[in-house]
């Protein structure tokens, strides 16, 4: 038995794992908060047909339930197709006519890193910070930089420094450094923290021009609840950044993302939101991406049209993937690069 797609749905197919396994389930990379779907027993396995979500690829598993009552989540035999996730391996459909960014498969020289570490009392955890320079490029050379946060992620995950050297070797993209933040204590740090805010622009960024000579302006780039943590620093301490690129941000509010309240954060992110339409400083440009599939759309295009009536430049591109990393990946180009490049040549 093999999982089958079609451009127009999928017939997911499990051999039979197993008379120990009592029910299956199919865990879609889409909704995080609902119950995955239970499959249907049939003579030699499990199977489920769906529909074809608004992506070019889905990621899943299989929750499989023992006689015994415990759980395990793995993936398809079946399908020899994997994706590193921060939580592992899943399986991976690409349905017809995905075709992953060309900038991958590019010769690129590998640039090199320079590692500190910046400690505030307040964030209680040091924030690990390692700055990636193009080829041949020396500390003191001035460059604009780029600021990520989940750095050590976007860049096991989403090859983000391969992007950037591709890019400044293919002339699209001026020499540039990346500097990868890393998320520490993400889940308090990231959630609307005024003392994460403060660490940024007083601690972080300081550190950063003591190692390496930094000009233009400062891009500030997360995707979910790191883009909630760059627009919220951006937001609240005004000159901290020039442009903001922030993808799947978890523009959590009340009404429209009530599956996030058992999240710690939620009052503090849902309060920063809300709060928007009384901030003032200055006006930024901002390149905002969602995936087609995930539950943060319509936060998202809520959230552009908050900052677009608050005067900001502001461009959304909806892609057709979902809160992965693959999916943040795919969407650098062009979506990062047309903000990088205005922000940088101007």
């Amino acid at each position: 038995m093999r999982t089958e797609a079609s451009a127009d749905g999928v017939r997911f197919r499990l051999a039979n794992p197993g008379p120990a396994v009592v029910d299956v389930r199919l865990w879609l990379d889409l909704e995080h908060n609902v119950e995955p779907t239970t499959m249907d027993q049939v003579e030699d396995g499990w199977e489920l047909r769906i529909a074809r979500p608004p992506v070019q690829r889905l990621e899943y598993l299989y929750v499989l339930r023992y006689a015994d009552g415990s759980e395990a989540m793995v993936c398809d035999p079946g399908n020899p197709k994997r994706v590193t996730t921060a939580f592992g391996d899943h399986s991976v459909i690409e349905f017809p006519g995905y075709v992953p960014p060309a900038w991958l498969a590019a010769e690129t020289e590998p640039g090199s890193t320079t590692a500190l570490v910046v400690r505030a009392l307040d964030l209680r955890r040091a924030m690990p910070i390692t700055i990636w320079s193009p080829a041949d490029c020396p500390s003191g050379v001035t460059l604009p930089i780029l600021l990520l946060h989940d750095g050590p992620e976007f860049e096991r995950l989403a090859s983000v420094t391969r992007f950037s050297a591709a890019m400044i070797a293919a002339g699209r993209l001026p020499a540039h450094r990346v500097a990868l933040l890393g998320p520490g204590d993400r889940d308090r740090w990231y959630a609307a923290s005024p003392a994460y805010a403060r660490a940024l622009p007083g601690l972080a960024l300081p550190a950063i021009r003591n190692a390496v000579a930094v000009g233009g302006g400062i891009v500030i780039a997360g995707a979910s609840l790191g883009a909630l943590a760059a627009l919220h620093a951006a937001a609240t301490r005004p000159g901290t950044a020039a442009a903001l690129f922030l993808q799947s941000g978890s523009f959590f509010r009340p009404d429209t993302d009530g599956q996030e309240k058992s999240f710690a954060g939620f009052a503090a992110v849902t309060d920063f939101v809300a709060s928007l339409d009384t901030v003032t400083g200055p006006l930024l440009r901002i390149g905002m991406t969602c995936g087609l599939g995930e539950e943060n759309l319509t936060n998202n295009r809520l959230m552009a049209q908050t900052l677009t009536r608050l005067g900001h430049e502001v461009s959304l591109a909806e892609v057709p993937d979902a809160h992965t990393y693959t999916g943040w990946r795919d969407a650098l180009d062009p979506h990062l690069v047309e903000l990088l490049a205005a922000t940088w040549r101007r």
